[in-house]
């Protein structure tokens, strides 16, 4: 079955789809055709946990399964690079928080017996 990954390194996000069969191995092969970097320099882990993940084992035997790996809501491993013959510090910026709707944009008030506010019929205050 197939399973959807976010692979994340500092501010690089990369979608990839795998099978439960797929090695970690067969994963960083993958990852060398995108990044440029060989499998040898490429370290995998577990978001969770911050384990890194072995390379002779199958993606589902790490826990990433058809299940708990989907499209709408991937999984995620960290990535880490070896630079200078050390593997970089394990680092991942997080996503920014979207600003709020503008008011126009917010759905409306159904609580005052079914009629929308003033502010979303396109009256003013």
């Amino acid at each position: 079955m197939d399973v959807f990954l976010m692979i994340r390194r500092k501010k690089q996000t990369i979608l990839l789809d795998a099978t439960e069969e797929t090695t970690v191995t067969q994963l960083k092969k993958t990852l060398e055709a995108i990044l440029k970097r060989p499998p040898d320099e490429i370290q995998l882990y577990k978001m969770d946990t911050n384990e890194a993940l072995d390379d002779t084992r199958t993606l589902g035997d790490c826990g990433y399964k058809s299940s708990n790996s989907k499209a709408q809501d991937p999984s995620q491993i960290g990535l880490r690079l070896k630079i200078d013959g050390e593997y970089e510090n394990f680092d991942i910026t997080p996503y920014s928080t979207p600003p709020d709707l503008p008011d126009v944009m917010r759905t409306p008030d159904v609580s005052g017996g079914g009629q929308m506010s003033s502010v979303a019929a396109g009256g003013k205050e």
